[in-house]
């Protein structure tokens, strides 16, 4: 059974428009980590030609059950929800038997798979902080051993076996879910789905009938992988503990009000978005704010000069709005919130009238 070429087409464009989706932000993973894992290997049967009269081109067929398989891999992420690793992989699975051929055949051994692939991969926040989605695309080189391997004509003597090994290019897409481990910074236990394809051209050297040396060929192997694992993250920080708590005997004395903290958020010309670097100020802001008394937030914005003042006022208010929502995002309740937009006026670099000035396109969010 070979993938439809629609169903796969599909999987990526979908995969493509999670990525492109406004509501999916980067996972806060930044730094190296490494990975490891296991599962399911359900490999499709493939073609397999044999140079030997009457054998012709037939089907091998995999085992029904599938095998298993292994990896392990080490990366890097950037922080933006892109990351980087350097995967290695073995699965193994028996050889069930060999069909469509012209001369009525058997075969059995076990087909080993092992390599080393190059992977790109993106993590999604869909705003659930125990549940983040990932998809990404891997290249790279796949060894296949044959085990054993034998082909006989049923009744007569063997017609070919084989205990060889031959590599080829391969390529995989792969999309799983992380689900991180509470109170373990760093930790997550991971569920994922592969789809690989071995490009074709294998050949595997063996001896024939009457111990003539002769050649197998396979076609293209396809895979597909379900995985469970776990990955470590070495850069994530423990979040800060809690205060001890006073004893019975002496009475806890009210915490002195903590000193008003700013926190400065900019933007881009004529814009509201949020940029990866304003998102991590803004995430900043909000660990902060659980971990001091506060009255209330408040979220203020403005911009520079260029523009009208009454486009200038709306343009500061919808960027107040857009950091008070990643404020929330980011654990923040929302009654603590004060937003306004002050427009071009109180700016951070006094100008004169149409100036695009950079640090006066900002929003300040205040802890008080």
């Amino acid at each position: 059974m070979r993938v439809p070429g629609a169903w796969l087409g599909s999987l990526v464009l979908i995969a493509t428009l999670l990525a492109l989706s406004p509501a999916a932000r980067a996972q806060p993973i930044q730094g190296p980590y490494v990975a490891a894992g296991g599962g399911f290997d359900l490999p499709q049967n493939t073609s397999a030609s044999l140079p030997v009269p009457g054998f012709g081109t037939g089907r091998l067929r995999l085992e029904r059950s599938g095998g298993f398989a292994l990896l392990g891999s080490a990366g890097y992420a950037l922080g933006d929800g892109w990351r980087f690793e350097l995967e290695g992989d073995f699965a193994r699975t028996g050889i069930h038997g060999l069909g469509r051929t012209t001369l009525p055949s058997t075969a059995s051994g076990t087909a080993q798979n092992y390599g080393v692939m190059v992977n790109a991969l993106y993590d999604l926040d869909i705003g659930n902080r125990y549940v983040f989605p990932y998809l990404g695309v891997g290249v790279g080189y796949q060894w296949t051993h044959l085990d054993s391997f034998g082909v006989a004509a049923p009744g007569a003597a063997a017609v070919f076996h084989s205990n060889a090994t031959s590599g080829a290019f391969a390529w995989q897409a792969m999309l799983g879910t992380a689900f991180p481990v509470p109170n373990m910074p760093g930790l997550s236990l991971t569920a994922e789905y592969r789809f690989r394809d071995i490009t074709s051209g294998a050949s595997f050297g063996g001896t024939g009938t009457d111990g003539v040396a002769d050649s197998l060929k396979l076609g293209p192997q396809f895979d597909h992988l379900f995985l469970f694992g776990v990955r470590y993250a070495f850069d994530v920080s423990p979040p800060a503990p809690p205060a001890g708590a006073a004893t019975p005997a002496t009475p806890a004395a009210a915490p002195a009000p903590a000193p008003e903290r700013t926190y400065l958020v900019f933007f881009d010309w004529d814009s509201a978005a949020l940029s990866a670097r304003a998102r991590a100020i803004v995430r900043t802001a909000a660990e902060n704010a659980a971990r001091v008394q506060l009255t209330r937030i408040v979220v203020n914005g403005y911009t520079d000069t260029s523009g009208s003042p009454a486009s200038n006022k709306a343009l500061s208010q919808r960027r107040a709005r857009a950091v008070a929502a990643e404020l929330v995002r980011d654990g923040v309740a929302a009654t603590t919130i004060t937003i306004k937009g002050f427009g071009e006026t109180h700016p951070l670099v006094p100008t004169g009238p149409d100036v695009r000035e950079p640090q006066n396109r900002r929003v300040e969010i205040i802890l008080r």
